[in-house]
C-alpha cells in the first residue's frame, strides 16, 4: 500500500482515479481539526473513499511539561468521527511551558529525556486507546547524549509500547550528517515494531550537509536504502510518499507512488522465494 498527503489544491484529483491513485491519503490533524462548512463536507468525501492515516505536527512528544490532553482528546475524536486506520507523530519537541517554537526540534539521547518521552507517550496511548506510531525525525546537531540514536529509539519504542514509523529519507539524511552507516542503523531498529513508513526527498546543500525538506523527487539512493529496508522487514507494510512543496504534476507524483510499489513488491517477492 502507498499513500499520499492529501492537499485542498488536489481536491478533485483526489476523487478522480484516473489522475492519481492512493491506496490511502495523509494529513496532519491540526490542519483539520474544528473545520466545518465547505470543507468538512469535501474531506468527509476524500474519507469516504480513502483510508485515512494522521501524522501529527504539534503533540510536542519530547516537551517536559507532558503533553497537552485536551488536544489529545480533540485527535482521538477526529480519529473516531472519520475512522482514522493510525496516529503517528515525530520524536522531537515544539513548544516549552506556553512557547510553540513552530519547528521539530531533537530530544537529547539521555535517560532522563527518555524517561519523559515514555510518559508523554503512555498518557497518550492511555486517552486514545490505542498504540502511537512514533517517526525516526531529522536532526542536524547532537544535544546531550548519553546513549546512541538507534539505542534511544529501541529503548523508547520498548518502554511505551508503542509503534515505529520508519522515515527512510531521515535515516539517510541523518547518516550523511552525522557519519554514520545507514543500513547499519536500519538493521538496528526494532524492525518487528514498524508499522508505517515515510519516503521523501531533500535538498543537498554541500558535500556536508543535507536538509529534509519534503519539496524534491526521492533520489535512486534513497529508493536502494527503501529496498533495503523492505528486505528487512520482510512483510508489507503501508509506505507514505511525502510532498509537502515545490509541488510537480500529479503525473510524476504517481510515477514516484508506481515506483514505491514496484520496489516493495519486487523485494518482498524476492526475499520470500529465498525463504521458500
Amino acid at each position: 500500500m502507498v499513500g499520499i498527503g492529501f492537499r485542498r489544491d488536489f481536491y478533485e484529483e483526489f476523487l478522480d482515479e484516473n489522475i492519481i491513485k492512493p491506496d490511502f491519503v495523509e494529513v496532519a490533524p491540526e490542519n483539520w481539526i474544528g473545520f466545518g462548512g465547505f470543507w468538512r463536507k469535501r474531506f468527509k468525501k476524500v474519507t469516504e473513499k480513502y483510508p485515512l492515516y494522521l501524522h501529527g505536527l504539534s503533540l510536542s512528544i519530547g516537551s517536559p511539561e507532558g503533553i497537552d490532553k485536551e488536544f489529545v482528546k480533540q485527535v482521538k475524536q477526529f480519529m473516531d468521527e472519520h475512522n482514522a486506520v493510525l496516529y503517528s507523530e515525530h520524536m522531537s519537541f515544539s513548544k516549552v511551558e506556553n512557547a510553540h517554537l513552530y519547528d521539530l526540534l531533537p530530544i537529547p539521547f539521555t535517560e532522563d529525556a527518555l524517561k519523559r518521552v515514555v510518559e508523554n507517550i503512555q498518557q497518550v496511548q492511555d486517552i486514545l486507546g490505542r498504540r502511537l506510531i512514533i517517526e525516526n525525525s531529522s536532526y542536524y546537531t547532537v544535544l546531550k547524549q548519553e546513549m546512541s540514536e538507534v539505542e534511544f529509539i529501541n529503548e523508547l519504542i520498548k518502554r511505551a509500547d508503542c509503534e515505529m514509523l520508519m522515515d527512510v529519507n531521515n535515516v539517510y539524511v541523518n547518516a550523511f550528517n552525522h557519519g554514520y552507516d545507514a543500513k547499519e542503523f536500519i538493521s538496528q531498529l526494532p524492525l518487528d515494531k514498524v508499522a508505517y513508513i515515510h519516503m521523501a526527498g531533500h535538498y543537498k546543500v554541500n558535500d556536508q550537509l543535507i536538509i529534509d525538506t519534503h519539496g524534491a523527487e526521492i533520489i535512486d539512493p534513497v529508493y536502494q536504502l527503501f529496498d533495503f529496508a523492505t528486505r528487512q522487514l520482510k512483510r508489507e507494510v503501508p509506505v507514505l510518499l511525502e510532498r509537502d512543496f515545490n509541488i510537480p504534476e500529479l503525473t510524476e507524483l504517481q510515477q514516484e507512488m508506481n515506483m514505491l510499489r514496484k520496489i516493495q513488491a519486487t523485494a518482498l517477492k524476492e526475499v520470500n522465494h529465498a525463504t521458500a
